[in-house]
């Protein structure tokens, strides 16, 4: 399809295929943008922007799975092992309710001996002493290994998981392309399973997300492949509120011999994806990854969103990124761009708006 064509299909609102997703890449980033600043209107019409008070508790760094874009991980050898006590937990989880804070993410990985009690007694612990708090918890691939190590289905895990207390539970998709996971991150969830629980979440009426890790290697093709399958599964499962697309950080992993991706580059994937998942409605800004700079961008080429706070998050650190915000610095860079920042919980319901965040 010639680029007027594409053009006039894209502003008509109609639905893109994969292979005119990939023409998209040729195109003028100031074109791109626009583009996708008008499919984010057809689908989230306000100037609002939001963003939610979090904190994200890495409960222990010991994980069999050993990704090689990983750099936390205790094999790593950059961190030492460690697990974390409850009462530690619980201390973070009370800093952030004093702060406003609304939602927690519990971080593992693939532990080789924790299995479902540890996981249902943790959630139900928490729960029972801040039941206020929304547990957005865990990933696909802890789902996966828990299944495995139990012998139990991923479904049953799951209504266990929501039976003690938990909310939801983010994507974590890195990237759906089994030959970029094969090499980098064999041991986790493959993308028919990563499918499995996203569709069971979905059966247990709880919300995910969906993640894409690039700059690992892999062809634009495959960028496209990723978004065409969290498109198909969203059609079928809609239960996908976000997307957050971040690039790879090399440093300190054993993948550091990659040159990290560009500026540009995460604008094109943020426009491009805006374009082609029409059935998302909120796409967040990579600040951690990207840097406040490029996220407030990121504001005019299809986001719509700036995710959470991410008190004291230290798997992306690990890599050597330093970014840190508050509260008070995303208001006000929303602001300069001319939109309104609204504080919002983690169903995107607004619970402060403008001056009062």
């Amino acid at each position: 399809m010639d680029k007027k064509k594409l053009s006039h299909k894209i502003y008509n609102r109609e639905r893109i295929d994969e292979k005119e997703a990939l023409d998209l890449f040729s195109w003028d980033i100031i074109e791109l943008g626009k583009a996708a600043d008008m499919r984010r209107k057809a689908i989230k019409p306000t100037q609002e922007v939001g963003f939610i008070i979090d904190r994200i508790i890495n409960f222990t760094n010991i994980c069999d799975a050993c990704c090689s874009f990983c750099a936390f991980h205790a094999r790593a050898n950059h961190i030492e092992p460690y697990e974390m006590p409850l009462e530690d937990i619980f201390k973070k989880i009370e800093e952030l309710v004093k702060t406003g804070g609304t939602q927690v993410m519990l971080q593992g990985g693939l532990h080789p001996d924790y299995g479902l009690k540890y996981y249902t007694d943790m959630i139900a612990s928490v729960k029972k002493r801040f039941p206020e708090i929304w547990l957005h918890s865990f990933s696909p691939s802890e789902v996966v290994h828990i299944a495995k190590k139990e012998s139990i289905s991923i479904d049953e895990i799951v209504k266990e998981f929501k039976k003690a207390g938990l909310d939801s539970m983010p994507g974590a998709s890195d990237l759906l392309v089994e030959r970029i996971r094969k090499k980098i991150s064999p041991r986790k969830a493959s993308v028919k399973k990563w499918k499995e629980v996203i569709f069971s979440l979905a059966k247990n009426d709880m919300k995910s997300s969906a993640t894409m890790t690039y700059g690992m290697g892999e062809t634009n093709e495959e960028k496209i492949r990723h978004l065409k399958i969290i498109r198909d599964v969203q059609d079928i499962a809609g239960n996908i509120q976000a997307f957050i697309p971040w690039s790879f950080s090399p440093g300190g992993t054993s993948m550091d011999h990659i040159q990290p991706a560009t500026g540009m580059e995460y604008l094109k994937i943020l426009a491009i994806s805006r374009i082609f998942l029409d059935n998302i409605t909120h796409f967040q800004a990579g600040w951690l990854t990207e840097g406040l700079k490029l996220a407030q961008i990121a504001l005019a080429m299809g986001a719509n969103d700036m995710g959470g706070i991410l008190t004291e998050e230290v798997v992306v650190k690990a890599t050597g990124i330093k970014t840190t915000t508050n509260q008070a610095q995303l208001a006000e860079i929303i602001k300069n761009t001319g939109k309104i920042p609204v504080q919002r919980d983690s169903l995107y319901r607004p619970i402060s708006k403008g001056q009062e965040t």
